[in-house]
C-alpha cells in the first residue's frame, strides 16, 4: 500500500511541476524581409530558417502525455505583418468541418487556433484559427478565458490565410496585419499558446499544457513569443465602412407597405497601438442573424446574446460588470430597442455614436460609449442619449478593479415622459479575482442607481467565489438587489431579493475503461425578499450526476426540488384569456431531468433532454432535442425541437407548447453563403422565415440579400414581410 501511495504522490508532484515548467516555453520570432504568399503551401525558403514550436501536449483524452499527432508552428514578422506557418500531423484526410463559412465553431470540427495575449495581462487575448480546408475564424477572449462566455466569435478583422491537405498532415499559412492587433509599442514579447482539435484520432492538444479542468483557451497557461527586435508603432490606416440598404416591407396587420433606401456607415480610427475609436452614423443591422426564439416558462425576461458588430469589440469592458444573470448594469441590446404604447418591443433607430476603447497604459483599460437614439412621437419613445464610461485596472497577476458610470437621459422634455423617468444613472465598482493558475476566481461588486427624486438606497451588491481543481469544484455566490435599484441600460431580472447559491461538485477520473470522467453535484439556490421580512420566496435544490465518455458522448441525470411563492398572478402557459395561478401563494414541486449528447464528430449528431415531474400545482413533461447533419464541405443542417406539455388543474389552462426550428447553411464557396432559418412557436403565435444570401466580394466587404416573412400560427395569416439588399464595403485610407 505504501509504495502505491508514494507513487501516486510523486505522480501528482511531477504533474503540477511539469505544468509550471511548461508555462516557461518560448518561441523566438524572427524579423524578415522576404515576401510570404499565404497560399497554405510552405514553399518559401524563409520557413526553413525559422525556429519551430512543437512538443504539443495532449489535452484530451489525457492531459499527462505528449500529443500523438504532433504540430509545428513557425512565426516571423516584418514592419507590417505577422507570418505564421503551420504543419499538423494527422491520421488521414477524413477531416470534420461544418461548412466553408468563416467563424466556424470548434466543437466537433478539426481546427488549429493561435492565441495572442499581446499585453501579457492574462485577461484578454486575440485568437486566429484555421481548419484543413483553409476556412478562417477569429475571436476575442476575455475574462482570462475562464468560461464559455469569455469566447466571442462575433469579432471580425482583416487577415489572410489558407491551408493545403496532404495524406497524413496538412499545412497552413497566415498573414495577420499588426494593425489588426493591439499591443504596446516597443514590446519585445507576448504571451502565446496554440491548441488543436484532431477529430480522426479523437485528440485535442495544446502547445503549453493545460489541465482538463480548465478551458482549452484559458489564459493562465501560456508560453511566450520573443521578438527578435522590439515591435514598432502599428501603422493602422483609417478604415471607412459605408453601406447602402434598399428595403421593401409590408405590415399586413395595418396593410401598410414602405420602400426605403438607407445610407450610413462606420469609421475605425486607431489611436496609437492600443486604442480604437469607432464611429457609427445611422447604423443598420438588417443583415445580422435573427434571434433564436425560446420557450419561456418563467415569470421573467430572457437574455439574448448581442450579435451587432459595433458592440462586439472590447465588449467585455462594458458588459462584464455585476452579475451576468441577475444584475448586469449594462446590456447593449437595450440600445436600439424600445417599448411602444402597447408595451411591445420595437426597433428604436440609432442616429449615431462613438466607442473609444483599449489600453491607456500597460495595466489600465478604458472604454467610453455614447449613442444617440431617435425620438418616436407616435409610439411615445423619447430621443435618449446613452453613455457609459468604464475603467479597468489590473492588480496582482491576473486580477483587476473596475469602475463605471452609466447615464441614460432623455434629450429634451417630453409630455409623455414622467419626471422620474427623464434619466437613469448607475455607478459602481467591481473587483475581479483570478489566481495565477486559475484555481480561484471571484467577484465582488457594489452598484448604485440614481433616478430623479430617488437617490437614497438603490443598491445592487454581490460576491462570488469559485474553486476549480481536478477533483473538486466549489462555487458560492450571494446577491443583494434593493427594491428600487434600476438600470435602464442593463439586464435586471428582478429586484428586492437576497439570493444565495452554493455548488459542491466531486469529479472522478477512472484509470481505465471508456469513461473519461464522471461527477456528482449538489447545487442549492435560495431567494429571500428583504421588504417582506426576508420571506423565503424561492428555492431550487438540485442534485445531478454527469458522465463524459472518451468517445465524446455524455449523459446526465438530475433531481430538482423547487418552491415558488407568487406575489402576482401567473399563467406559465401564456394562454390568451386563461385563468392564471393565484397570487400570495406558495407552490412546492419537483422533477427529474435526463440528458444525452452524442459524438459531435459524426456527420449526424444530436443532443436530447427530457424533464418530467410536478410544475406549480400541475404537471410538466418536456423534451428538447437539437440534431445536426453535415454534408461536407458544403452544407450544415440543424433541427431544434422543443415540446412542453403543461397540465394544470381546472380552471387553469393546460397547453402543448411547441418550438420547432430547422436551419440550413449552404456554402457555395468560401465567399458565397446562403442560410435559411425557420422558427415555429405556438407560444409566440409566430412562424418566422429568415433567409440570407451573403457574398463576400472583398475582405470584410459584403453584399447581402435578406428575406423575412412572419405568420400567425393559428390562423396562418401573414404578419409582416420584408426583403432588403444591403451593400457594405471596407475601405482603408
Amino acid at each position: 500500500q505504501m509504495p502505491r501511495t508514494l507513487s501516486v504522490l510523486l505522480t501528482l508532484i511531477f504533474t503540477f511541476a511539469s505544468f509550471g515548467q511548461d508555462r516557461n516555453k518560448s518561441l523566438t520570432v524572427k524579423f524578415i524581409s522576404e515576401t510570404i504568399v499565404p497560399d497554405g503551401i510552405l514553399d518559401e525558403v524563409v520557413w526553413e530558417t525559422l525556429e519551430s514550436a512543437t512538443e504539443y501536449w495532449e489535452y484530451f483524452p489525457l492531459d499527462s502525455i505528449q500529443a500523438r499527432q504532433q504540430s509545428y508552428i513557425k512565426i516571423a514578422y516584418d514592419e507590417k505583418n505577422l507570418y505564421v506557418g503551420i504543419k499538423a500531423n494527422s491520421s488521414g484526410k477524413n477531416y470534420a468541418l461544418q461548412s466553408l463559412k468563416r467563424d466556424f465553431r470548434g466543437s466537433g470540427s478539426d481546427s488549429f487556433s493561435l492565441v495572442f495575449d499581446t499585453f501579457n495581462d492574462g485577461t484578454n487575448a486575440f485568437l486566429f484559427g484555421i481548419n484543413p480546408y483553409g476556412v478562417r475564424r477569429e475571436a476575442l477572449i476575455s475574462g482570462g478565458g475562464a468560461g464559455q462566455r469569455d469566447f466571442n466569435l462575433s469579432w471580425d478583422v482583416k487577415w489572410q490565410g489558407d491551408a493545403k491537405m496532404y495524406d497524413n498532415y496538412f499545412t497552413a499559412e497566415m498573414v495577420i496585419p499588426l494593425s489588426s492587433l493591439k499591443f504596446k509599442e516597443g514590446a519585445s514579447k507576448w504571451r502565446f499558446n496554440s491548441y488543436r482539435i484532431e477529430t480522426q484520432s479523437n485528440e485535442r492538444s495544446t502547445w503549453t499544457r493545460i489541465p482538463q479542468n480548465q478551458q482549452i483557451y484559458n489564459l493562465a497557461f501560456m508560453g511566450e513569443l520573443i521578438f527578435e527586435k522590439p515591435l514598432g508603432k502599428s501603422k493602422t490606416p483609417l478604415a471607412l465602412i459605408p453601406y447602402i440598404n434598399a428595403l421593401s416591407q409590408k405590415d399586413f396587420e395595418t396593410d401598410e407597405g414602405t420602400n426605403t433606401i438607407k445610407v450610413g456607415g462606420d469609421a475605425k480610427v486607431a489611436i496609437g497601438n492600443s486604442m480604437n475609436l469607432d464611429v457609427t452614423i445611422n447604423p443598420d443591422f438588417s443583415q445580422v442573424e435573427v434571434d433564436d426564439q425560446v420557450t419561456n416558462l418563467t415569470r421573467f425576461e430572457v437574455s439574448l446574446p448581442e450579435k451587432r458588430q459595433f458592440f462586439i469589440d472590447n465588449s467585455d469592458l462594458f458588459s462584464s460588470f455585476g452579475d451576468q444573470r441577475d444584475a448586469n448594469p449594462f446590456f447593449s441590446r437595450r440600445i436600439g430597442i424600445a417599448s411602444d404604447t402597447a408595451d411591445n418591443a420595437i426597433e428604436n433607430k440609432i442616429i449615431g455614436g462613438i466607442r473609444l476603447s483599449g489600453k491607456l497604459t500597460k495595466d489600465l483599460r478604458v472604454g467610453l460609449l455614447n449613442l444617440q437614439t431617435a425620438e418616436d412621437d407616435e409610439n411615445e419613445i423619447p430621443s435618449n442619449n446613452n453613455t457609459m464610461l468604464a475603467l479597468q485596472h489590473r492588480v496582482f497577476s491576473r486580477s483587476n478593479v473596475g469602475m463605471f458610470f452609466i447615464n441614460r437621459q432623455a434629450f429634451k422634455d417630453y409630455d409623455f415622459v414622467a419626471q422620474e423617468e427623464k434619466y437613469n444613472r448607475v455607478l459602481g465598482i467591481d473587483y475581479n479575482l483570478a489566481s495565477e493558475d486559475n484555481t480561484w476566481n471571484g467577484q465582488f461588486y457594489t452598484h448604485k442607481s440614481i433616478q430623479p427624486g430617488d437617490n437614497i438606497g438603490n443598491f445592487s451588491s454581490g460576491a462570488s467565489m469559485n474553486y476549480n481543481s481536478r477533483t473538486y469544484k466549489f462555487y458560492g455566490k450571494g446577491i443583494y438587489l434593493d427594491e428600487d435599484f434600476s438600470s435602464d441600460l442593463g439586464f435586471v431580472r428582478r429586484t428586492d431579493i437576497v439570493k444565495g447559491i452554493v455548488s459542491l461538485e466531486r469529479i472522478f477520473w477512472p484509470a481505465k475503461g471508456s469513461i473519461q470522467n464522471h461527477a456528482i453535484e449538489f447545487f442549492p439556490i435560495v431567494i429571500w425578499s428583504p421588504t417582506r421580512n426576508f420571506q423565503n420566496t424561492d428555492y431550487d435544490l438540485r442534485t445531478s450526476w454527469e458522465v463524459n465518455f472518451k468517445n465524446q458522448t455524455a449523459l446526465g441525470v438530475g433531481v430538482n426540488n423547487s418552491y415558488t411563492y407568487l406575489f402576482d398572478t401567473f399563467d406559465p402557459t401564456d394562454t390568451d384569456g386563461g385563468v392564471p395561478l393565484p397570487s400570495d401563494q406558495g407552490y412546492h414541486y419537483n422533477n427529474v431531468e435526463f440528458n444525452y449528447q452524442s459524438d459531435m464528430r459524426k456527420l449526424f449528431s444530436y443532443n436530447a433532454e427530457a424533464t418530467v415531474g410536478r410544475f406549480y400545482n400541475g404537471k410538466r413533461f418536456s423534451v428538447e432535442s437539437r440534431m445536426t447533419l453535415r454534408l461536407q464541405p458544403k452544407a450544415f443542417i440543424s433541427l431544434l425541437v422543443n415540446y412542453d406539455q403543461i397540465t394544470l388543474p381546472d380552471p387553469h389552462p393546460s397547453a402543448d407548447i411547441w418550438l420547432v426550428s430547422p436551419k440550413i447553411d449552404f456554402t457555395f464557396s468560401k465567399s458565397l453563403f446562403w442560410s435559411t432559418l425557420v422558427q415555429y412557436s405556438n407560444q409566440r403565435d409566430n412562424l418566422g422565415i429568415n433567409s440570407r444570401l451573403q457574398w463576400r466580394f472583398a475582405p470584410l466587404s459584403d453584399l447581402f440579400i435578406v428575406y423575412n416573412d412572419n405568420y400567425f400560427v393559428n390562423s396562418f395569416e401573414p404578419k409582416g414581410r420584408s426583403i432588403n439588399l444591403k451593400l457594405t464595403y471596407w475601405l482603408n485610407i
